[in-house]
């Protein structure tokens, strides 16, 4: 089953490509529901599920009393990837959460197997996979850095596509000018090839001259008991140019407070430049077309709280 949106890569390669390929039936939906993927799942015996990692946690939700012991994989990628609910799905489903790093117009640049340790297939894009030739550079200066280390990545591989169709502006911006395709993200690179997300180029927020990663704020919060989603954008502010604004999905019949979540981020050592000034419980967090957490609309939210604050 596959419930990512087919105009997307990874939903074309999942829901139709792969699943020909292979001659393997493959339930798809016409629009992503939670619930309606979980009786799918249960009445079909689905083995392989293929979803964001939003979608995941969502599903895992609206399966309480429900067995997904059918699933042997689940798939995902574009979007990091929470451990504590990964866990939580292998443990009820007995089955391995693969994540996976790429883009629409690459493929996939790295990935995890069932043979990889938790901690990678939880923490990590997995291992670059050498025949798409992975490189980082400094997403400031657009010079090439070391192929290991913090940077952006770009690539030039068999899977990258021939580039935007008539539109020589965003090639220009997303192609070096030897040809190598640049990602909208930071990673971090290690000796072994190990690849993990350290956030968006454009997913930083930059509180009194000091960088701090949404992504990394986002990982801090979504370990706590209550949170289901997370997602943290910067918000305008006169005095310190931008701030934290957390938008938080609880689990059913949990609460919690925006003092309840400073001193669990005070107690696991947090620094107090990451906590979210601004925090908001939200029903559901609004969702892109591709599945993902809207984030633009987040911070549309978070500019109009901004100017009611003045």
């Amino acid at each position: 089953m596959s419930v990512v949106p087919a105009p997307f890569g990874f939903g074309l390669w999942t829901a139709h490509i792969t699943p020909t390929i292979l001659g393997a039936p493959c339930h798809v939906q016409k629009k992503f529901d939670a619930e309606a993927a979980v009786q799918v799942i249960t009445q079909n015996r689905v083995s392989v599920l293929c979803a964001v990692s939003s979608q995941f946690v969502m599903i895992l939700d609206a399966a309480d009393n429900h067995d997904l012991s059918s699933l042997n994989v689940v798939f995902t990628g574009g979007e990091a990837i929470s451990a504590n609910r990964a866990a939580e799905l292998e443990e009820k489903a007995g089955c391995r959460v693969l994540n996976f790093y790429g883009s629409n117009e690459t493929g996939t640049l790295s990935g995890t197997t069932v043979n990889d340790p938790p901690d990678k297939r939880y923490t990590t894009g997995g291992r670059t996979i050498p025949e798409m030739q992975v490189r980082l550079y400094d997403h400031k200066t657009g010079h090439r850095v070391s192929d290991s280390g913090v940077g952006q990545p770009a690539c030039k591989g068999p899977a990258l596509s021939l580039g935007y169709w008539e539109d020589s502006q965003a090639n220009k911006e997303l192609r070096t000018e030897d040809g190598w395709f640049l990602m909208g993200d930071l990673v971090e690179i290690d000796s072994q090839g190990w690849l993990r997300v350290v956030g968006r180029t454009s997913d930083f927020i930059i509180r009194g001259g000091k960088n701090i990663s949404a992504v990394a704020v986002e990982d801090e919060i979504e370990s706590h008991p209550a949170v289901a989603l997370v997602a943290v954008v910067a918000k305008p502010d006169e005095k310190l140019g931008e701030t934290a604004a957390a938008f938080v999905q609880l689990h059913p019949g949990m609460s919690l407070t925006h003092d309840e979540l400073k001193n669990y981020l005070s107690h696991n050592g947090v620094t107090i430049d990451w906590w979210p000034e601004t925090f908001k419980i939200l029903n559901e967090l609004p969702m892109s077309s591709g599945g993902k957490v809207a984030k633009g609309e987040l911070r549309r939210i978070a500019r109009n709280m901004e100017r009611h604050d003045r």
